[in-house]
């Protein structure tokens, strides 16, 4: 058992996480991850809107509070639809400007110009005129993929431009912001000429504008996503790059972002017109069922710790226990440890997967209502799960027997780690105790 368990640390040490290591600083993916946190706030915001402007109540009850509340949501439900129409409705362009603006930064280009020629590339050919009024169709998860192309693209053309001295450069004595204005002319120029003609070409052969035929390429993979062997796959790299003592949530989250998002946003359309919500596997999914109190799912873990015979593991569930229920576990991974230990490699990897299949069919059969709002990652478990599915109460139920099956799994692999530490400490009290001088 020793030597698979050295030939499993030989092959994540040597070929997993010097990959996993250049994944995880590559440009691309951080200033993706980036641009979603950035969007991140108005999204959340505008999640909470649609779960107050439809409210978890049936339509014939006749309590007097759910009534007056539906009544009210449906007499000014237009008013009542714009912040989530402005924030989560108009997701790309947060996301675009976001994106450039990481990327930026690799480039030591000005973010805010950056931003706003991703944001030109991004209406160029995602917001068609028509009658005079721009299309906002793409605004939201169906333009996710062409904001993050149009992003880079825009970004990469600047610094390309930049780097090679093809721009218009002003004397010193001008101020910066003028400087930088007349720098961007011809990046701006560049954009227009050539993603422009692109999406008319496109247009004119396909029938399809780019967000469009970019939505025809991708499908195959959007519908993959949606998939219980992509969450089991997320979930497993996700696992062992932690194992390794590599950030695999912010590699996984940053991949599957843009998928979440475009899902979503289907979800949400199909809940505010009354239709079955489609999609499973989003972020609240991820974050309430499979990383309950952080990755591995180590909030019951953490109270059983706080329960161990053994002073130090009692210790480290005592210091970790109330900032896992945020789901952060920094404190139980690294004091317990659970990085690297092969004690606990089995349920570390197995527990998140395990709830992940429960999880998925218990959502597949109905049982369990389907995400349809965004929450903040740090969100208690329970109460993440039940605000990201309008407050309904299934999840709640899931949420906590995702947290039994952990509790149960973790707990004979404790036992076998907490024999373990009080042979160390009853070794170390008794070396302490032969250390002692003695007295006459």
């Amino acid at each position: 058992m020793s030597t698979l368990y050295d030939r499993m640390v030989g092959v994540i040490e040597n070929k997993v996480t010097p990959i996993a290591g250049k994944l995880g600083q590559q440009k691309y993916i951080t200033s993706i991850r980036d641009g979603f946190i950035a969007a991140l706030p108005f999204m959340i915001v505008g999640s909470f809107m649609l779960v107050f402007i439809f409210p978890p109540f049936s339509p014939d009850t006749s309590w007097g509070f759910a009534r007056g509340w539906l009544d009210l949501s449906e007499m000014y439900r237009e008013q009542l639809m714009l912040p989530f129409n402005l924030s989560m409705g108009i997701m790309t362009i947060f996301i675009s400007v976001g994106i450039a603006s990481s990327l930026a930064r690799h480039h030591d280009l000005d973010p805010v110009t950056t931003g706003l020629l991703s944001l030109m590339a991004f209406l160029l050919v995602a917001a068609p005129l028509k009658d005079g009024q721009l299309s906002m169709q793409y605004f939201s998860g169906q333009g996710i993929f062409t904001a993050i192309i149009t992003a880079i693209y825009s970004t990469e053309v600047y610094a390309y431009l930049k780097r090679n001295n093809v721009t218009i450069k002003l004397p010193p004595e001008v101020p910066s912001g003028v400087a930088r204005s007349f720098e961007i002319l011809i990046p701006v120029l560049a954009i227009i000429l050539t993603l422009h003609p692109l999406n008319l070409f496109i247009e004119s052969t396909t029938g399809m504008i780019i967000p469009q035929a970019i939505m025809a390429l991708i499908q195959p993979l959007v519908a993959a996503s949606d998939s219980l062997p992509a969450v089991l796959l997320a979930v497993l790299v996700c696992q062992v790059l932690w194992f390794a003592g590599i950030h695999g949530a912010l590699i996984v989250t940053g991949i599957m972002n843009p998928f979440w998002m475009a899902n979503l946003s289907e979800n949400q359309a199909a809940f505010a017109s009354g239709e079955v919500i489609p999609h499973i596997f989003m972020q609240g999914f991820w974050d309430h069922y499979l990383l309950i109190g952080g990755v591995g799912s180590t909030l019951p873990l953490a109270i059983l710790l706080m329960r161990s015979k053994a002073v130090h593991l009692r210790t480290i569930g005592k210091m970790g226990s109330v900032p896992a229920i945020f789901n952060i576990n920094e404190p139980i991974l690294f004091g317990a440890p659970i990085i690297m230990n092969p004690v606990f490699f089995l349920p570390f990897i197995l527990v998140p997967m395990i709830n992940a299949v429960l999880a998925w069919f218990a959502t597949d059969l109905g049982l369990v209502e389907r995400v349809v709002s965004l929450t903040p990652w740090t969100t208690p478990g329970p109460i993440g799960a039940s605000w990201a599915a309008n407050w309904a109460f299934s999840p709640v139920i899931m949420s906590l027997i995702c947290m039994a099956t952990a509790a149960l799994m973790y707990l004979p692999f404790l036992k076998a780690y907490e024999k373990q530490i009080l042979e160390q400490e009853a070794e170390q009290e008794q070396q302490a105790g032969d250390a002692k001088p003695v007295t006459a």
